[in-house]
């Protein structure tokens, strides 16, 4: 069997052993379909492979071709493991990477605030009736109170939510499932009038989030719903669900949490994921620097 013959059997293995996402396994078809699409031969030896990794570099940002290389050396590595290869190429291959540091956008807590009273205060406005306008701003209300990604929020099961204790079940990455505390009772009170006005709709698709097709609320859906109240609340910033999520990580370290409680609640595999946070905590630092500081504590003479 050619090795890119490999690549479907490989892609099965990772869905149904390892029980990878869609998304995560999308992203492994189209970056093992580019790597042999470039190559006009079976086996590509280390300069092509060095000359496939420079054209990578040439049309992507580092952290796309990061990612990209994951791909393919987890894939050379499954077939090492099962001893369809004699020799893993990659292991002769060194690529170091210099990627510059983005830090995550947030929303100001007076947007959010604005953007909640808003929702809250147009029950009258919205097409779909009550029990549309109780989804949205359940679905805006349950980002803020979890930091869960979108696809998570849109994925969350019927039975994933008890409306009685307000925990969650959330299905992370590569099927990794992990559960968050609803801690506010309002959220709580909100969730329960949601469920009740479209309990039938929820039971018959086995989603908590419907659409008014009574189908899952879609990740796209959610992205245009949040677009549209924060366009009508008057917000300029461009808010995303995403955004939601680094604001929860962000105002969290602020309020003094955890690092580690954080990078459990967001699904971190890593803490290094989660420490740049830290560095976005302005909040939190600048009450640190006005209250804590030596200079607070010396006596300088004022000014005239």
């Amino acid at each position: 069997m050619r090795l890119n013959e490999r690549v479907k059997p490989y892609l099965d293995y990772c869905e149904f052993r390892k029980e990878l996402d869609e998304k995560t396994l999308k992203a492994y078809r189209i970056d093992l379909g580019q790597y042999f699409s470039f190559f006009h031969r079976e086996e590509p030896c280390k300069a092509e492979i060095e000359e496939y990794i420079t054209e990578l570099h040439k049309k992507y940002k580092q952290k796309t071709v990061k990612r990209k290389l994951a791909s393919i050396k987890a894939f050379y590595n499954f077939l090492e493991e099962e001893e369809l290869i004699q020799e893993n190429p990659f292991r002769k291959i060194k690529v170091k990477f210099k990627e510059d540091r983005i830090l995550p956008r947030i929303i100001p807590r007076d947007e959010i605030e604005l953007l909640l009273n808003y929702m809250y205060g147009n029950r009258k406005n919205d097409r779909g009736g009550e029990k549309f306008w109780l989804r949205d701003i359940a679905v805006v209300e349950v980002f803020f109170a979890t930091g869960a990604r979108v696809y998570e929020i849109s994925n969350i099961r019927a039975d994933s939510i008890n409306l009685n204790s307000g925990l969650i079940r959330i299905m992370g990455k590569g099927g990794k499932e992990r559960y968050i505390q609803i801690g506010e009772p309002s959220v709580l009170k909100l969730l329960k009038r949601y469920y009740n006005a479209n309990a039938q709709a929820i039971r018959e698709s086995g989603y908590f989030f419907v659409n008014q097709r009574g189908r899952r609320f879609t990740e796209q859906s959610i992205r245009i719903m949040m677009k549209n109240y924060a366009r009508s609340a008057g917000i300029s910033r461009n808010i995303t669900p995403h955004m939601f999520r680094h604001s929860f990580a962000t105002y969290l370290i602020e309020e003094g949490v955890d690092i580690s409680c954080v990078q459990q609640i967001l699904g971190h595999s890593s803490i290094k994921t989660t420490q740049i946070y830290v560095h976005i905590a302005t909040g939190k630092q600048a009450e640190i620097l006005r209250t804590r500081h030596p200079r607070n504590k010396m006596k300088i003479l004022k000014v005239a």
